[in-house]
């Protein structure tokens, strides 16, 4: 064998010895909505964006209804500027208190209230929400830390599907669909949202958690195991039209709890807004919150 054949001989030995080339990992795919950029949070001390300003006012309502268990029940209802004198319809958030408050605290306009009326009226004016509906319900004796079995509905969820949401479409002139819904809550209605909000997907396409996340590892394990379907499901990340959505404070003493959900999330590729703030669990910061998430809610999209 001549020295140029030897060569040649060696060098195919040595290709062929070479691993393969490494394959690149599939990308993720988009968002079914184009991808929101996220507003910049007012500061922890600023009152503007919540404050009573001269601009047009929406109202608030406060109907009862008779709830699946036979319970009378109030809610809060805000109807933006222009409602009463128009006929458009209107996308609805409903957007839940925390533990041991009740439908009234989110127009509250005190140092522990929401002042949601206003911050609503302040974006709107600016041209920088949706005109809504707000739908703040009573939800302190269903609200549950503990996730549900899989495939059945806890009381605030037979609630809103039996009771909220039949009566607000039915009294109020909603864009009755899916896309059209949003959930959101503050602590213990951060359980809300992900008890009722993430099994209902083809109720709610935006889902908005406040300074919350389970309790302990063994509710997380429960909820990991509960909602394994729906989160290892890669169909799921279709049913949202915004990325789930999760904010907490530095000081917030839901933030380990719901960085452990938000790793949840992560692990199941769930595509999601993870937000930490200045503050803690405290009015100043979910306020925040709601003026940043308001600004992104109903995206113009195809519906899905």
């Amino acid at each position: 064998m001549t020295k140029l054949a030897v060569c040649f001989t060696l060098a195919a030995v040595a290709f062929a010895q070479q691993p393969p080339p490494r394959r690149m990992p599939p990308a993720p795919k988009k968002g079914v909505c184009p991808l929101p950029i996220l507003p910049a949070l007012p500061t922890l001390e600023e009152p503007g964006f919540y404050a009573e300003t001269a601009v047009p006012h929406g109202a608030i309502e406060q109907p009862t209804y008779t709830n699946y268990a036979g319970n009378q029940k109030r809610m809060h209802v805000y109807l933006p500027p222009g409602y009463a004198s128009g006929s458009a319809r209107y996308p609805v958030l409903y957007l839940n208190h925390g533990g041991g408050d009740n439908d009234s605290k989110w127009t509250a306009t005190d140092s522990r209230g929401g002042s949601a009326q206003f911050i609503l009226d302040n974006l709107i004016a600016a041209g920088k929400a949706k005109p809504m509906i707000i739908v703040m319900p009573d939800t302190h004796d269903c609200a549950s830390a503990t996730p549900p079995m899989p495939g059945k509905d806890d009381a605030c969820s037979q609630e809103y599907l039996k009771n909220i949401i039949p009566y607000i479409d039915s009294h109020y002139r909603t864009k009755a669909d899916r896309a059209d819904r949003a959930l959101a809550g503050l602590s213990m209605g951060g359980f809300v949202v992900m008890h009722t909000g993430l099994p209902h997907l083809d109720t709610f396409s935006e889902l908005y958690i406040y300074s919350s996340g389970h309790i302990g590892d063994a509710a997380l394990k429960q909820f990991e195991d509960n909602f394994a379907s729906l989160l290892k499901d890669p169909g799921t990340n279709d049913l949202f039209r915004v990325p789930l959505y999760m904010a907490a404070g530095e000081t917030d003493i839901a933030l380990k709890n719901g960085q452990k959900d938000l790793a949840l999330f992560d692990q199941n590729g769930i595509r999601n807004f993870w937000v930490f703030s200045t503050g803690g669990h405290e009015w100043a910061n979910w306020r925040r919150y709601l003026f940043q998430t308001a600004q992104i809610m109903f995206p113009d999209c195809p519906s899905n």
